[in-house]
């Protein structure tokens, strides 16, 4: 940011303003393909998830520094009580997934804020829901599949002097990660087996 011009939370206003114009004429340009892996570590329930290069504007942006991984696993009260032997605490993927939610709310607050000069104070969002793990387990039909979660609700508790309650609502729902959840998405869903995998080669 150059030296003396306007920031607020962080961003230089002018460079803002000048990427939106941009985006708005040029949308495949910035245009994102965003992808994650995660492998099974031989232990049930525990993968290691990794983030690392991305798609912008059609060009795949890499570099080591963007090497993220991030263990998953379980609770340790819920994996000991099915029969895990050493059940230990690790991340589990909804938790993670509502933390998501909760931080893409704020991305979705904060950015919309900064483009119509909007001051906030102080912002948090909780995010909560009551799971039913019966599809997950097989004691449920797939076909239940739509009742696992119930009572999904997220809270934003945020300060500004120019409050719009409306307008956080606006802003809150235009979080891509709130999308993800709360609109239906199509999944092209692809099992590879080694024989497959071979067969291309």
């Amino acid at each position: 940011m150059t030296s003396g011009r306007e920031a607020t939370h962080g961003v230089d206003t002018e460079e803002f303003a000048a990427f939106a114009e941009h985006a708005a004429e040029n949308p495949e340009e910035v245009r994102l393909g965003l992808s994650a892996r995660s492998t099974y570590e031989g232990t049930c329930a525990h993968s290691l998830a990794t983030i690392d290069s991305y798609d912008l504007g059609g060009e795949t942006i890499e570099r080591d520094t963007r090497a993220y991984t991030i263990p998953y696993g379980g609770w340790k009260e819920v994996l000991e009580a099915g029969g895990w032997a050493g059940a230990t605490d690790r991340m589990e993927p909804i938790e993670v997934a509502l933390s998501a939610l909760a931080s893409c709310i704020n991305v979705g607050i904060t950015i919309n804020a900064v483009a119509t000069g909007v001051d906030i104070a102080h912002l948090e969002t909780r995010v909560r829901t009551d799971f039913d793990p019966g599809v997950l387990f097989s004691v449920e039909d797939l076909g239940n599949a739509d009742t696992v979660f119930e009572n999904l609700v997220a809270e934003i508790e945020v300060e500004s002097p120019d409050l719009d309650k409306d307008e956080v609502d606006e802003w809150a729902r235009r979080a891509p990660v709130y999308t993800l959840v709360s609109l239906e998405q199509d999944i092209n869903l692809t099992v590879n087996t080694p024989a497959e995998v071979g067969a291309d080669d």
